[in-house]
């Protein structure tokens, strides 16, 4: 595997994981990269650079990054975007990974990017139910500003900085896996 290989499979878990945060804000990214020449995209996702795109990513964007900020609205948002993060995650994936056969492709697609935004959708769901309890939803405004711009920083990092981005996804995804194994279920945790 060589590096530019290597590289754009760090820039789809990057952007994967960042789907999982605002489900959006990657894609525009990525159409917006696309749409400049500074990114190729992989064979059948050209689209995501046309303006229509463009258009339709950055509507949806500010759509979904204002939707977050209606208290209660978010926590149904969160019921649908688990999935919708899943999917994009894919296709953000997928559409970056070059020079691959499509079998390599698409299985890391759906087990690196899905996983990816599956993770941290779930982490920023926990959170926010978290949050709506303690706080009774006067919070999560605080949480929806975080988690918009951590969605537009590590998309930002995954371009920049693609196998840092990865391993910081990793390591993100190791912490989460630990915070759950440490609490046992069924029980409060310790307060």
């Amino acid at each position: 595997m060589d590096l530019q290989t290597l590289l754009s499979i760090g820039l789809g878990i990057g952007l994967a994981a960042a789907c999982g945060f605002r489900v959006f804000v990657p894609l525009l990214v990525t159409s917006i990269a696309a749409a400049t020449g500074h990114l190729t995209l992989a064979g059948g996702f050209s689209w995501i650079g046309t303006r229509t795109a463009l258009v339709t990513f950055a509507v949806a964007t500010l759509l979904e990054i204002l939707a977050y900020y209606v208290p209660w609205v978010d926590n149904l948002l969160d019921t649908i975007a688990g999935p919708a993060a899943v999917t994009a995650g894919i296709i953000v994936t997928a559409s970056v990974v070059t020079d691959t056969s499509p079998l390599m492709r698409w299985s890391l697609a759906i087990i690196a990017g899905g996983g990816a935004a599956a993770v941290t959708q779930g982490a920023t769901t926990a959170a926010r139910h978290l949050s709506s309890l303690s706080t009774l939803g006067a919070g999560n405004h605080v949480l929806a500003t975080a988690e918009a711009g951590g969605s537009l920083f590590l998309s930002v990092l995954a371009f920049l900085a693609p196998l840092f981005a990865a391993a910081a996804v990793a390591v993100g995804g190791l912490v989460v896996l630990v915070l759950l194994m440490k609490r046992p279920w069924g029980r409060p945790a310790a307060s």
